[in-house]
């Protein structure tokens, strides 16, 4: 997953004390100009390139994550005011690098008390340009701690999303069609863990992910936070299953139910395969035909690998074409 391998981030004062006491073990080592020299630098390497390789570490917003994880990271952090943090602290990695390189040139020019005062100010300096950043590095490490615990979702591989009101047979049946292959991974923003399952047809490995707390409400029940991950899923899925339960043991009427599946069709418009599948088709005699695609009983494993094999070939998927990230 792209934010999983993110470093820690260190605080400001954690790097200060860290650049400052190398470079008073590197001074001990020499003596004169060259232990003012090598204190400075020693001092002005390590916050440089520490703050360098904080930006670095991170992947490019604008070219590198994926419109799914893009939106999902903005439903979580700020991703502008993300962006911002990193663009202040390499601009302060290269301050530092400026101020070393003009201090550099000051002790070798002055006698030995003057270069002494020169690196001590540049150490001020170099101090100062930290506590400006303090801030964003506590807010670029704050967002790596919330982002790096998202669950592992491959935009580059075809993804059936399940949707539909508790209790209608979702995780039944992504647990069935895709055997002990399943996975449970929690998104920071909901109390239930996000169901991914995956399976292979034809040599292409299939995603299958049951969102709990996204697509089982109505919008106005969710927060703007749920609301803007749930936009993200429009950039996952390939198909979307809407799964029903006619007889009503799910606890809601086949009405809402119904009321529910054509929110979640506009919210994924035309754009995107919709299938309705009628769950539990043992404990009820019939529902309109023009209400379902199929029907299916994920208990007695009747017409389950059916509506699977429907919801590949909606998918319609072609290895050979550009990713949805590619074509954007």
């Amino acid at each position: 997953m792209i934010f999983e391998g993110l470093p820690t981030t260190p605080r400001s004062e954690e790097l200060v004390d860290k650049a400052f006491s190398r470079a008073a073990r590197a001074g001990r080592a020499k003596h004169g100009h060259d232990a003012q020299e090598s204190m400075l630098r020693t001092a002005g390497n390590v916050l440089s390139d520490n703050l360098e390789n904080v930006v670095v570490s991170w992947p490019d917003f604008g070219f590198d994550v994926e419109p799914f994880y893009y939106e999902l990271a903005d439903a979580i952090v700020d991703v502008d005011r993300l962006r911002q943090a990193l663009s202040q602290v390499m601009w302060a990695s290269r301050q530092i690098e400026d101020l070393r390189d003009e201090y550099t040139t000051k002790i070798r020019n002055s006698d030995v008390d003057t270069a002494r005062k020169h690196r001590k100010q540049a150490f001020a300096r170099m101090a100062d340009v930290m506590d400006q950043i303090e801030d964003d590095l506590r807010y670029i490490g704050d967002s790596r701690d919330q982002l790096k615990v998202l669950p592992d979702i491959r935009p580059d591989e075809p993804a059936i999303v399940i949707a539909g009101y508790p209790n209608v047979g979702k995780s039944s049946f992504v647990n069935r069609v895709t055997r002990a292959s399943n996975e449970i991974a929690e998104y920071p923003f909901t109390t239930k863990g996000v169901q991914i399952g995956h399976f292979e047809r034809n040599h292409v490995r299939y995603q299958i992910v049951d969102t709990p707390g996204l697509l089982d409400r109505p919008a106005d029940e969710r927060n703007s936070i749920e609301r803007q991950a749930v936009s993200a899923l429009e950039h996952l899925a390939d198909v979307v299953v809407f799964m029903l339960d006619p007889s009503g043991d799910c606890g809601y009427p086949l009405e809402v139910q119904l009321e529910l599946r054509e929110e979640v069709r506009e919210l994924f418009g035309d754009a995107v395969p919709f299938l309705t599948v009628a769950n539990k088709h043992d404990r009820f005699e019939a529902v309109r035909a023009e209400s379902v695609d199929a029907t299916m009983s994920v208990t007695n494993d009747e017409n389950v690998e059916q509506v699977l094999d429907m919801a590949v070939e909606a998918a319609a998927f072609d290895p050979g074409l550009p990713t949805r990230g590619g074509d954007e």
